[in-house]
C-alpha cells in the first residue's frame, strides 16, 4: 500500500490538496481510502463513512473520518476494564461512556491508530489529511518516543523475574509491579511498533501544502531541517492557490510577484531533490469532486509508486568509515545526518549514556548510538554543507586491546 501524509501550513488547502491526490489516484486505477478529521463539504457533502465502514464517494475511492473522541471512549473503557481490579480495591466509582470526554492529545493518538487499522486494509493508496506540518512532525514521532519512555520505566528483562515478584514484595516491603501492567506495556508497545512501521516504511511520504508568502516561507525554513533529523520522506512540495501570472491589474500583479519571489527560493532550496507541483487558484473555494478534478489538469498531484514499499526506509544516520583524526594518530569515527536548511545557531548535541540528544529549532530527536560508538567519546561537532557530522574518537578504557 502506499501511504500519503498530506500535511503544511493552517490555511493553506491541506484537505483540499489531500481530497484531489486521493481522487487523483482513484482516476488512475487505484483503490484509494482518503482519511480526514475535517473533511468539511470538500467533497460537496459531509463524510459519513467511519474506520470500520468508509463510504464510496466515486469510483474507486473511499473517504472515512478520524473520529478523535470515539477512539478516546474506546481506548478508555477498555483500560478501565482491564483495571478493573485494582480499581475495586481502591473504591473508585467506574466510568461511564456517555461521560467522557476527549484530552488535548487524543487526537493525535487517533490518527495513530486509524493509520494502522488502514494499513491493515484492501487498499492501493491511503491518503491522509494531517494536521498542520508542526502538529504532523510531532505525532509522527510520538511512537518512537513512547516506545523508548516504556523501556526505560518498564524494561523488558524485568519481566523475567515476575515469578519472583511475590516473594521480592515480601522481602522489599513494597508492593512490585502488577503483571497487567507489564501486559498492557507490551501491548502498547505492539501496537506503537505497528505505527512506527508503518510511519517508517518506503511507501509512506508526506506532501507538504504551502501559499508562497513571506510566513510560509519561514515556516518551511524552519520546518525542513526538523523533517530531515525524524527521517520523514517528502515525495513533494504543493505551492497552492498560485495566481495567474502576468496579470494587467496592478493589486493582484503585486500579489503575483510575491508569489514568484517565494516559488524561485523555494525552486533553489528544495529541488531537484524534492519536486514542487504547483496548484493553481481556481478563482473560488474548491467544493465538490468537479473542482477537485479541476486542480487535477495540471497533472502534479500523482502518486508515484514507491520502490519496495513494504520495507522500511534506510536510517539517516550513517557511521563514515573511520579515518585518522585530526592530530593524525588513532582512528576516527564521523556519524553524518543530513539537516537541509539548518543554520549553525539552530542546532545542539548532547551526548547522555548511549544515546544523542539532537535539537535543531523546535524540534529534537533522542538517537540511540551504534554499538561501535558507545565505546567512544564524542572529539567535535560540525554543520557544513547542510549536513551535521559528529566525530567519534575510540576510548582507550572501552576499547578492546590487542595482545
Amino acid at each position: 500500500m502506499r501511504t500519503v501524509l498530506v500535511t503544511g501550513l493552517g490555511g493553506a488547502g491541506r484537505t483540499t490538496v489531500a481530497a484531489a491526490t486521493a481522487l487523483c489516484a482513484a482516476r488512475s486505477g487505484k483503490r484509494t481510502l482518503f482519511l480526514s478529521a475535517e473533511p468539511g463539504d470538500i467533497l460537496a457533502a459531509p463524510v459519513p463513512g467511519s474506520l470500520g465502514e468508509p463510504a464510496e464517494v466515486t469510483g474507486g475511492l473511499w473517504a472515512a473520518r478520524i473520529e478523535a473522541g470515539a477512539a478516546f471512549r474506546a481506548e478508555f473503557m477498555a483500560l478501565q476494564e482491564r483495571s478493573s481490579g485494582a480499581l475495586d480495591l481502591l473504591g473508585a466509582r467506574p466510568l461511564e461512556d456517555e461521560e467522557l470526554t476527549e484530552l488535548p492529545g487524543s487526537e493525535q493518538f487517533a490518527l495513530l491508530r486509524a493509520l494502522t487499522v488502514a494499513s491493515r486494509g484492501d487498499w492501493d493508496v491511503l491518503v491522509v489529511d494531517m494536521p498542520p506540518l508542526r502538529e504532523t512532525v510531532a505525532a509522527l514521532a510520538l511512537p518512537e518516543q513512547l516506545r523508548r519512555y516504556l523501556r526505560r520505566l518498564l524494561p523488558v528483562e524485568r519481566q523475567a523475574a515476575r515469578a519472583l515478584r511475590p516473594m521480592l514484595a515480601q522481602l522489599a516491603g513494597v508492593p512490585m509491579p502488577a503483571q497487567w501492567l507489564y501486559a498492557t506495556a507490551d501491548r502498547w508497545d505492539t501496537e506503537l511498533a505497528g505505527v512506527q512501521t508503518v510511519i517508517e516504511a518506503r511507501g509512506t511520504t508526506l506532501r507538504v501544502v504551502a501559499e508562497p508568502s513571506p510566513a510560509a516561507a519561514d515556516v518551511l525554513r524552519t520546518a525542513r531541517p526538523g523533517l530531515a533529523l525524524h527521517g520523514l520522506d517528502v515525495d513533494t512540495l504543493v505551492p497552492n492557490r498560485i495566481l495567474p501570472r502576468q496579470s494587467p491589474d496592478a493589486w493582484l500583479a503585486t500579489l503575483c510577484a510575491q508569489q514568484e519571489k517565494h516559488l524561485g527560493e523555494w525552486y533553489a532550496q528544495w529541488a531537484p531533490g524534492i519536486p514542487l507541483r504547483e496548484v493553481r487558484h481556481l478563482g473560488r473555494d474548491p467544493r465538490g469532486l468537479d473542482d477537485l478534478g479541476a486542480l487535477l489538469q495540471d497533472g502534479g498531484l500523482a502518486v508515484e509508486p514507491a520502490p519496495d514499499p513494504g520495507q522500511r526506509r534506510d536510517d539517516p544516520w550513517r557511521v563514515e568509515f573511520p579515518g585518522a583524526g585530526d592530530d593524525g594518530e588513532g582512528p576516527l569515527y564521523v556519524w553524518h545526518l543530513p539537516l537541509p536548511g539548518a543554520v549553525k545557531e539552530d542546532v545542539s548535541l548532547v551526548r547522555r549514556g548511549d544515546e544523542l540528544l539532537v535539537t535543531v529549532g523546535p524540534f529534537r530527536r533522542i538517537v540511540p548510538l551504534h554499538s561501535v560508538l558507545r565505546r567512544c567519546t564524542v572529539s567535535g561537532a560540525g554543520l557544513t554543507d547542510g549536513a551535521l557530522r559528529v566525530r567519534f574518537t575510540p576510548d582507550p578504557e572501552l576499547w578492546p586491546r590487542a595482545r
